[in-house]
């Protein structure tokens, strides 16, 4: 989790600006992202970002893009006992927390808390 940014600030942006392509390769990982992360990773011979495919006006997609879309956002969000786990169901759950909706402190104690409330759920999912 990174530090707080500016709630304007597009997912894309803060990827780049976080090196997040740079570090998933020294690291030998590779990551599923949704739509609004295309075009982050350009290195077509050692991809490590996959993404779906984006429909325009002009171009629709095909089925095996289609196909692919599915794949890709079952990878990125599997479906576990009827919740989406781990990280959709954690986020879910953490919007259950009330102290988040009546937060008044510095985004940075804020980032501590979140990622203290991540840690805890993360240990009741694991139970």
């Amino acid at each position: 989790m990174s530090g707080p940014r500016p709630g304007r600030t597009h997912d894309i942006t803060a990827a780049r600006h976080d090196h997040i392509v740079e570090h998933l390769k020294a690291a030998g990982l590779g990551a599923l992202a949704d739509l609004g992360f295309l075009g982050l990773d350009k290195d077509c011979n050692n991809q490590v970002v996959v993404t779906g495919y984006k429909a325009t006006r002009a171009r629709k997609l095909t089925t095996g893009q289609k196909t692919a879309n599915r794949i890709i956002a079952a990878g990125r969000a599997p479906v576990e006992h009827g919740f989406r786990a781990p990280v959709e169901h954690g986020f879910a759950h953490l919007k259950t927390w009330r102290i988040l909706t009546k937060l008044r402190t510095s985004p940075d104690r804020a980032t501590n808390l979140l990622r203290a409330l991540l840690v805890l759920t993360n240990l009741e999912l694991d139970r």
